[in-house]
């Protein structure tokens, strides 16, 4: 089953990232961490970050308090999947073998990344993975 294409910009993930890494926030606590000593234009621009998040439905925002608490609605896990499958998507023609294939003969993986995927690839085949 395809899974739907979450088109989340970099200001957007940054946002996100604080969420995962955080919990819980409000809109000034975000604006803080990602606009140090930022004024009002970083926190209205924060806010529009929140909203469109929001409309993705990949942040939930808490009414109940004041001020407003955001919470990441998706997993960090979901992102990298969108984000890996719109760039096969785009180079690939959807295939995804060519770029994973492209990722490891670059020769970025360290030999416990590579004995990872080899664990991973084995789990897999024997079916001992879970979702």
């Amino acid at each position: 089953m395809a899974r739907k294409s979450l088109n989340i910009p970099d200001a957007e993930l940054a946002v996100l990232q604080c969420l995962w890494d955080h919990g819980t926030a409000s809109a000034r606590e975000l604006t803080d961490w990602l606009y140090p000593g930022g004024g009002a234009a970083q926190v209205a621009t924060v806010q529009k970050l929140l909203t469109r998040l929001e409309e993705k439905q990949c942040v939930k925002r808490n009414r109940n308090t004041w001020p407003h608490l955001f919470q990441a609605s998706v997993q960090r896990e979901d992102v990298i999947f969108s984000e890996i499958q719109g760039a096969a998507d785009r180079l690939t023609e959807g295939a995804l073998h060519p770029l994973l294939t492209h990722l490891v003969k670059a020769g970025q993986l360290s030999a416990k990344d590579r004995q990872s995927l080899r664990d991973l690839l084995d789990e897999l085949d024997s079916g001992r993975t879970k979702k």
